[in-house]
C-alpha cells in the first residue's frame, strides 16, 4: 500500500490567502419592507488549514438578533474547478452550500447557494455573495437573492477592515 501524498495549494487556494488575518467588518442592511435601515459591527479571523481550506469565525452585534456568531469555509475543488464552501450562523438554522468562481478582474469571488425565501421558509430562494477583495486591508461582502421578478436584490453588503497589527 502506497503513502497517500497531500494535495499542493493551487492558484485557487492562494486567491483565498488574501483572507487571512484578523478583520474588523461592518454590515450595512438598506431599509426593507417594515423594517429602517440598520448598520451592525463585530470581528473576524480567518485561518487556513493548510493552504486547501479557509474558515471564517466572526460575530458581533446583530440588532434584534443580539450577539451572533457565523462561521464560513471556503476552499477550492480541483475535480469540479469550482471554489466551495459552507455558511452557518447562531441567527439562523440553514446551512448554507456555496459553490461559485472567481470573476474576470481576478477581484471577486462570487459565490452561489439556496436557501429559505425570505418571504416564505417553506420555498427555496437562489442567493448570491460576492466577495470582492478591494485591496490587501480591505474587503466587501455583497448579499443578494432573485426577487419575484427575477432581478438580483441587494439586502446587505459588509465593509471589513484589516485589524490593526
Amino acid at each position: 500500500m502506497s503513502e497517500m501524498k497531500a494535495p499542493e495549494p493551487a492558484e485557487e487556494h492562494r486567491w483565498l490567502q488574501q483572507l487571512i488575518g484578523d478583520w474588523s467588518w461592518e454590515h450595512d442592511v438598506p431599509a426593507q419592507e417594515g423594517q429602517p435601515a440598520a448598520t451592525y459591527r463585530g470581528t473576524e479571523t480567518v485561518r487556513s488549514i493548510d493552504g486547501l481550506w479557509f474558515i471564517a469565525e466572526g460575530g458581533g452585534d446583530f440588532g434584534e438578533a443580539g450577539n451572533v456568531t457565523n462561521i464560513m469555509t471556503l476552499g477550492f475543488d480541483p475535480s469540479r474547478r469550482r471554489y466551495v464552501g459552507t455558511f452557518i450562523g447562531s441567527m439562523m438554522t440553514n446551512l448554507w452550500v456555496y459553490e461559485g468562481e472567481v470573476d474576470k478582474s481576478r477581484n471577486t469571488l462570487v459565490l452561489d447557494t439556496e436557501g429559505p425565501s425570505f418571504t416564505d421558509p417553506n420555498v427555496q430562494a437562489k442567493y448570491r455573495d460576492e466577495m470582492t477583495i478591494v485591496d490587501p486591508d480591505y474587503r466587501t461582502l455583497t448579499s443578494g437573492y432573485v426577487d419575484a421578478d427575477g432581478k438580483w436584490t441587494v439586502f446587505m453588503t459588509a465593509h471589513y477592515r484589516r485589524a490593526a497589527k
